[in-house]
């Protein structure tokens, strides 16, 4: 389907598609000049939808500090989107055995982490006093309340069925509970070892997934097998490669975002009931695809 925009006129029609042959014909016809005058709207504002974009600061108080906030929590919820849709491909390769796509799925995953957490740069100006001219005016709001993000922890492996319950009434609800029961990256990449013939057990294949993920001694050796085995296993030491940088990305994630709390608010209570820091701290404990990196160990 056509997505429409502003007087009924396609976003196709708008940005109009063209070959690699127009293109150069402009440029000739052009003399390599732009163009510069357009029959309807600008095509970039139509495919980024930049009206939308920047129609979505709304800040609460004149505090010159809550437009960066704002817009960088924007910004972070962009790449949460992101990052749960490249994890969703990871997981459709592996399941259907296409180990080098789910490779690359997950190498973009850590460099969209790698994005995410240079958002956190534009936020170390914030000490305390900047954060306090307009923290009051966030009621209730919190990080922690970030469906997106809640689907990436899940998707990674982290889960928590508490979790859930502040989503029970949104329209996030449908796609969280699903990924909270299915399997995750992780469960993906393990069930892939087995049907490559590494001795994984049945009760661990066939676990709740809506469970913790307990690491697994059978999981650990799968890995150290998978890194001793030479060319032959150039693609799951690969998709090891992969999960591991997407694990260690992940973990700088935890580690600036706890930083940022340190820095802006010490260990005052957070706005959505927690206690803050301390809160972020117990979770930087979780360890995301834990025998990639017991496994080391043994190699």
């Amino acid at each position: 389907m056509r997505w429409l925009h502003a007087k009924g006129v396609s976003l196709m029609e708008t940005v109009r598609p063209t070959s690699a042959g127009e293109r150069a014909e402009r440029a000739r016809m052009s003399g390599g000049m732009p163009t510069l005058e357009f029959e309807r709207e600008i095509p970039y504002d139509a495919y980024v939808r930049t009206d939308v974009l920047h129609s979505l600061q709304r800040p609460l108080s004149d505090a010159p500090g809550e437009m960066s906030f704002l817009v960088i929590t924007q910004v972070m919820e962009l790449y949460f989107k992101l990052i749960a849709f490249e994890l969703s491909a990871a997981q459709e390769s592996l399941r259907a055995g296409q180990v080098r796509d789910a490779a690359g799925a997950l190498r973009r995953t850590a460099l969209h982490l790698e994005g995410l957490n240079g958002s956190w740069r534009g936020l170390r100006w914030m000490t305390p006093a900047d954060f306090n001219k307009f923290r009051d005016q966030l009621g209730e709001a919190s990080g922690l309340q970030s469906g997106m993000y809640r689907l990436v922890e899940f998707r990674l492996g982290l889960k928590n069925e508490a979790l859930l319950r502040p989503f029970r009434r949104g329209p996030k609800w449908e796609a969280l509970h699903r990924a909270f029961a299915e399997p995750s990256v992780w469960d993906d990449a393990v069930a892939l070892l087995a049907r490559r013939g590494h001795d994984v057990p049945g009760e661990v294949l066939g676990r709740d997934f809506r469970a913790e993920y307990e690491p697994q001694e059978s999981v650990e050796r799968a890995w150290v097998e998978v890194y001793a085995a030479g060319p032959a296993g150039d693609d799951l030491r690969a998709l090891g490669d992969a999960l591991a940088e997407v694990s260690e990305r992940f973990g700088d994630w935890r580690y600036q975002h706890v930083a940022a709390v340190r820095r802006s608010m010490g260990a005052k209570p957070g706005s959505g009931g927690s206690n803050g820091l301390a809160w972020l701290e117990r979770s930087m404990a979780r360890v995301v695809f834990p025998e990639l990196w017991s496994a080391r160990t043994h190699m």
